[in-house]
């Protein structure tokens, strides 16, 4: 998961996210381990130094722990004018490096929710939150009104290129960084 922004956050933030950060890890993995169904909310607890009470602050529950927001902890897109498909990977590139960086721990994620499929609809749900978000974003910079059929289909459009970019990054056949998959799929998008 994601533990910085560019803004420095104050001490109780960075306190904050190290504790999240912990919690999930710790919930990922025991689930690698063991399976998610043969986790408590009180194990991860435990294996991340806190008290299930403290578990409970953070999360209503442990597949949320291991799904997690996707984008927590990212800022959110600026897309900068220009194509649309330029300026795409571009406002998506902090966020990408930061994934990059926490390689080992999205890695583990996608390998528990493959293993426990029933945490698919968590990480659907959460994709549909950002792909929303997104359309927002693309309508507000191009100056669209609600409603408008643009902003959702270029975001759905961009979501599925940055998903299948994630995949063959993660498949660990290719070792370029993600950013370079990413541009990869949107310049195919281009070519469409």
């Amino acid at each position: 998961m994601p533990t910085e922004t560019t803004a420095m956050p104050g001490r109780r933030e960075t306190k904050r996210r190290q504790t999240r950060l912990a919690l999930i890890t710790a919930a990922l993995r025991l689930a690698d381990e063991r399976g998610a169904d043969r986790v408590t909310a009180e194990e991860i607890s435990a294996a991340a130094g806190v008290s299930p009470r403290t578990f409970f602050n953070y999360f209503a529950t442990k597949e949320d722990a291991l799904v997690g927001d996707p984008q927590e902890g990212f800022d959110e897109p600026r897309l900068p004018p220009g194509p649309l498909l330029e300026a795409l990977p571009a406002a998506l590139a902090p966020g990408l490096e930061q994934i990059q960086r926490d390689r080992d721990l999205w890695l583990l994620r996608m390998r528990v929710i493959g293993a426990n499929p029933h945490l698919l609809p968590l990480l659907i749900a959460a994709a549909a939150a950002t792909e929303q978000r997104l359309a927002q974003i693309i309508a507000e910079r191009d100056g669209l009104p609600e409603g408008h059929p643009y902003p959702p289909i270029a975001a759905s459009v961009a979501n599925a290129a940055t998903r299948v970019a994630v995949c063959r990054w993660a498949d660990g056949r290719d070792d370029r960084p993600l950013i370079e998959h990413v541009r990869e799929a949107f310049a195919i998008l281009s070519s469409i």
